[in-house]
């Protein structure tokens, strides 16, 4: 869907090559809010799975020119996400702590565990980028041996082969460069000054920084070209539509997160033999009534289908009983009856004999 963004290390990325406008994967702003809506809710589904399943953690990694959007990107697209198991973390200039150590040290420290997600708005590519514009390295603290004409150069060789390393220890990284346009860039300067509700987001240093705009496009094309592999890929996306380039991210996070296809864990029949004895014991707490299974109501009828048997048939010698009992006096009856008509057939006999 997505694949002419993505650079893996099969195709050069040439940045001049590049839309950073084009808006090919939706019709228009409405489609791709829908799609954002519905890709969000899936994402917070995903993810809850993955910090259940604790067997793989993720970065997703932004770089862009300033005003490009990362900010926004970022609540646009992952404030759906869940507290639990999910870190953002902000690389600025490195301090004198974070320089006294490897390149490397600071961003390490952000690495997520298994099952969490770690969201790095700039990143170890800040290293390669105005590290590489300013010459940052030039007035570091560095052995004699350091070659200074080759930093950049094994910075990517460092780089691709800790990114190896987490994949080889159940960490992805994910990297997103949102791709701005030089005139996109100025527009959204202004409108931080022109509009009071941005001025804080606008620094002078932001502005001064485009004398180096084309140093910094060369930085980020060398940056892709050198570090793209099939296990960390970058992902190239238009930003001068926020609209269009956040649906975008929104799809290729989407797209990670089903790949790696994380699973709440199975319980075992012995957990949930466990389970079955809570839930009594705090239905007995609560005062409600257990539920009966299946299997338990129909053991229950079929104990009270023999118990009712026995019973039937007392009721029905009860009921023989009865009706004999009724029927005595009426024999009774009928035995007095016999006996006049009998003692009535002896009086006429008698007379009869009395009459000779």
């Amino acid at each position: 869907m997505f694949g002419k963004y993505i650079y893996d290390g099969t195709k050069k990325f040439r940045i001049s090559e590049v839309s950073t406008d084009e808006t090919s994967l939706c019709k228009d702003k409405d489609e791709a809010l829908k799609k954002l809506d519905e890709n969000n809710r899936k994402i917070d589904e995903l993810q809850a799975r993955l910090y259940a399943d604790k067997k793989e953690g993720v970065i997703f990694l932004f770089q862009a020119m300033d005003a490009a959007g990362k900010d926004g990107t970022i609540r646009a697209v992952l404030s759906c996400l869940s507290p639990h198991g999910v870190h953002e973390a902000a690389f600025k200039s490195p301090s004198s702590s974070e320089l006294a150590h490897d390149f490397l040290w600071r961003i390490e420290q952000q690495v997520p565990a298994k099952g969490d997600i770690a969201i790095f708005n700039r990143s170890q590519y800040e290293d390669v980028l105005i590290g590489r514009v300013k010459k940052l390295y030039e007035s570091q603290a560095n052995a004699k041996r350091i070659d200074l004409d080759h930093v950049i150069e094994n910075r990517y060789e460092d780089i691709r082969n800790f990114e190896t390393y987490l994949w080889h220890n159940n960490v992805r990284t994910v990297k997103i460069f949102l791709n701005v346009s030089r005139d996109e860039q100025a527009r959204r300067f202004l409108s931080r000054i022109e509009e009071p509700e941005k001025n804080w987001k606008f620094s002078e240093s932001d502005w001064q920084e485009r004398q180096y705009w084309d140093a910094y496009m060369e930085a980020f094309e060398e940056a892709i070209n050198h570090t793209s592999t099939k296990t960390a890929p970058w992902y190239v996306v238009p930003a001068d539509h926020k609209w269009y380039m956040r649906y975008v991210v929104s799809e290729i996070i989407l797209h990670t997160l089903e790949d790696m296809d994380p699973q709440y864990p199975v319980v075992t029949e012995e957990r949930l033999a466990q389970f079955n004895e809570l839930k009594k014991e705090i239905q007995a707490d609560l005062g409600i009534q257990p539920e009966e299974k299946p299997a338990e109501k129909k053991d229950r009828k079929k104990k009270e289908k023999k118990s009712e048997k026995p019973r039937k048939e007392k009721a029905a010698g009860k009921k023989k009983d009865k009706a004999a009992k009724k029927s005595k006096p009426e024999a009774i009856e009928k035995k007095k009856d016999k006996k006049k008509k009998k003692s009535k057939d002896d009086e006429g006999k008698l007379v009869t004999i009395a009459s000779d």
